[in-house]
């Protein structure tokens, strides 16, 4: 097909759309339907209304292929395992009872059987449910959802293309089952899979579908020559079948690197790449290995992670060298739309002229066909929006908002004094004991306790004018005070006010920060039916005043135990917000942590004796290839420590991870110099406490033993049985007792009954060594 041709039959499409509907209609329904009150027929006839709209909006935007299967009411890695029979023995006979609340019990577990682990899709902030294999595991056909969801979008008279989640990618993702020896390579498990793959694509071919995508993003990571043969060999098989659909390879986050030769020879008809931000490399790579010449490329040059508008003039030209490398040139998103909002026209409290700058799900769809079109008809046809894509452009680039003089003065006066404490660990550990108090194995909590009807009611309430200041500052106040009250009953040794303030982390620091925009219906996806407003990190950040310190003193007032001052870590703040893409990372990090480091001497200067500062995006944000890792984890690491370096010796600094895999980045954690930090360990079986004795790490540690993401409570003896498989890696003398993560999300009888029997287990073991007193 010649360059012409190919930009004639230029196309648009999309990987993936949100889920959760204009209003979080879907998280709605399902958390109506776990308490009872949504009945399963209504549940699936809210998800079946959801999908319809989605794909009839795409549709009417000019989106020529819809994709399916992408819409799933919890993760989409657990309907693999659903798809493939991946079911847990512990799970099979509430699957077998009934097929939805055993899909449930996976994903969030009962009081009887604990969930499937839950860890970060790559380097976003979205959860996934691991898949848990061991060489017993015997896969079986279910395509079930993914033909129903077809079969509904062929009804409606479209075009659609069925998205899955590779075999090479979903083995990987995986990790071995409990009982099941740690070497064990879920890999090995492929040629298994590979027919049960067979059997689901024959049945989407029955069911209509002409293509079927095959998402693969594992392969952008750096893999061995092991893998990238496995990656050859399963392309070989699902590639010469001969009761299939057409097959489209996916990638997206990063370049494809080595695994693109081994894909582009595949017998496939077409591959997905990534042309923005990291990948923009697949460019250059796939030229040099000759293109796709005869096959289709789905060309993702809109950003589908971020929420800035699309450069047309660069996209044209990268699409532009494309028609020269393969045989037809579709246009795309750089990957699913999943991670963006739904829509910018929702917003009504950002600037017009700024609201301009942003491109949400629907407007990247715009954008799509904008593109496709100028592709295939040539730019004359589109003239009218490259002009007022070039002025929206200008408009940002010329704005005081990214600009800031007297911001850019202070981070480039930074030296590296301003990011070490005044005496090292050992000295500071010493003053802090002597400072505190505290008994061996003290307990504490992340941050946040349940975020209630009421106060959400409240919050709404002072925003809409129906309550004042006075009256909602008096809420809070009650609130803390419960907060406070509970704990001492409770026993907790090192208090939290429970952040009854704050409508989320990242946001509630990004609402009184200048640089941020704040979004009232800019909700996204982190696990299951939590959704997040990431703000828009759109120009230089300074900090016009505190932002804890009320709060924080008057919990401490309320009691003489010490009380935690919380903050939100400056790589989160970056990770968990739609950031600038305008200047580098680390130059937009150390304006945070300047700004979160006026507020770390303010807190202690009213007299908190212990801050912590939450960094679960560190190992999030980890660039996917470890070329980049060195120069990520330099600037990651200084702005934690340029956060908290100017406090006394005898504050001790906390910070907190959870749901990643952190065996890349131990040094990492040793270098930011925290005091004390605490990670998610529960559903992992304490696997990062022998990482990090195994590293040799020094400092104090709380390894979660209440998985928070659970409706379940564990029960003493569980809470006791993790904290001696903690004590196996950690010797007492640095170790703390802790759930996994914050609370917010979860209700207070569960709260109150699992942190009671927490601070038991803790006193049982105490009362038991040497020098401790229960």
């Amino acid at each position: 097909m010649t360059s012409r041709s190919a930009a004639a039959a230029a196309r648009a499409t999309v990987h993936g759309y949100p889920r959760q509907g204009p209003n979080r209609e879907l998280k709605k329904a399902i958390e109506g339907y776990w308490k009872g009150r949504v009945g399963a027929d209504a549940l699936r006839t809210t998800a079946a209304g959801l999908r319809r709209d989605n794909w009839q909006q795409l549709a009417g935007a000019g989106v020529h292929e819809v994709p399916t299967g992408d819409f799933s009411y919890y993760d989409h890695v657990l309907d693999t395992s659903v798809m493939v029979g991946a079911i847990p023995a512990r799970h099979r006979a509430a699957v077998a009872a009934d097929p939805l609340d055993g899909y449930f019990a996976m994903a969030r577990g009962t009081q009887d059987v604990a969930p499937l682990e839950m860890t970060k899709w790559f380097d976003t902030n979205y959860h996934y449910l691991v898949p848990e294999l061991g060489p017993d595991t015997v896969f079986a056909a279910d395509s079930g959802q993914q033909v129903g969801q077809l079969t509904e979008a062929l009804g409606l008279g479209l075009a659609a293309r069925p998205v899955l989640v590779g075999p090479v990618t979903y083995l990987l993702l995986a990790k071995p089952a409990p009982g099941v020896a740690a070497g064990f390579d879920p890999l090995t498990l492929l040629d298994r899979l590979l027919p049960v793959y067979a059997e689901v694509l024959a049945d989407l071919r029955a069911a209509g579908a002409d293509w079927v995508q095959l998402d693969e993003p594992a392969l952008v990571q750096d893999r061995s020559p092991a893998v990238l043969n496995a990656a050859a060999r399963a392309y070989r098989d699902l590639g010469t079948l001969t009761d299939r659909p057409q097959l489209l390879v996916a990638s997206y986050f990063d370049r494809l690197g080595e695994a693109l030769p081994v894909l582009a020879k595949a017998p496939v008809e077409g591959l997905a790449l990534d042309f923005t931000g990291a990948a923009a490399g697949n460019l250059k790579d796939l030229a040099a290995v000759g293109g796709l010449p005869g096959k289709r490329l789905i060309a993702g040059v809109v950003n589908g992670r971020n929420v800035w508008i699309n450069h047309y003039e660069k996209s044209l030209a990268t699409l532009g060298t494309l028609l020269g490398l393969a045989g037809r040139v579709d246009v795309s998103s750089s990957c699913s739309l999943l991670h963006v909002p739904l829509d910018t026209g929702a917003e009504r409290d950002i600037d017009p002229q700024i609201a301009r700058w942003l491109a949400f799900a629907r407007q990247k769809t715009t954008e799509i066909v904008t593109l496709a079109r100028g592709l295939a008809r040539g730019t004359d046809t589109i003239a009218a929006e490259l002009a007022a894509n070039r002025a929206d452009l200008s408009s940002r680039a010329g704005s005081a908002l990214t600009h800031d003089p007297a911001v850019r003065s202070r981070a480039a006066a930074v030296t590296d004094a301003d990011g070490r404490r005044s005496q090292p660990y050992a000295e500071r550990a010493a003053a802090q004991r002597a400072h505190l108090g505290l008994p061996l194995l003290p307990t504490t909590t992340i941050g946040s306790f349940p975020q209630t009807a009421e106060l959400r009611t409240a919050r709404a309430e002072l925003r809409a004018g129906r309550l004042d200041a006075e009256g909602y500052e008096e809420r809070i106040s009650a609130e803390i005070r419960e907060v406070l009250a509970f704990q001492e009953k409770a026993g907790i040794d090192v208090l939290v006010h429970g952040e009854p303030e704050r409508n989320d982390m990242v946001q509630y620091f990004a609402e009184q920060l200048t640089g941020y925009l704040a979004t009232q219906h800019g909700w996204v996806q982190s696990y299951g039916t939590r959704y997040v407003r990431p703000p828009i990190l759109a120009g230089d950040i300074s900090r016009p005043g505190p932002m804890t310190v009320r709060w924080t003193r008057y919990a401490q007032s309320l009691t003489e135990r010490p009380v935690k001052g919380m903050l939100t870590g400056p790589v989160t703040m970056l990770a968990w917000s739609f950031v600038r893409d305008d200047q580098p990372l680390g130059d937009t990090a150390r304006q945070v942590a300047l700004a979160l480091r006026d507020e770390v001497n303010d807190l202690e200067a009213a007299g908190t004796s212990v801050i912590q500062v939450d960094e679960p995006a560190l190992r999030e944000t980890l660039p996917l290839r470890a070329a980049g890792h060195a120069e990520y984890l330099a600037w990651a690491t200084e702005a934690f420590r340029l956060t908290t370096g100017g406090v006394r010796p005898d504050t001790q600094i906390h910070t907190h991870m959870c749901y990643a895999e952190f065996g890349d980045i131990l040094r990492a954690i040793e270098h930011l110099d925290a005091d004390v930090i605490s990670l998610e360990a529960a559903r992992s079986h304490m696997q990062v406490a022998s990482e990090l004795a195994t590293a040799g790490y020094p400092r104090e540690v709380g390894p979660g033993v209440y998985d928070i993401h659970s409706p379940r409570v564990p029960d003493v003896a569980e809470a006791t049985a993790l904290l001696r498989k903690g004590l196996d890696a950690i010797p007492a003398e640095r170790l703390w007792v802790n759930p996994d993560c914050g609370l917010k999300t979860r209700g207070w009888p569960e709260v109150r009954a699992a942190l009671e029997n927490l601070v038991a287990a803790a006193r049982e073991i105490r009362g038991s060594l040497p020098g401790g007193v229960s």
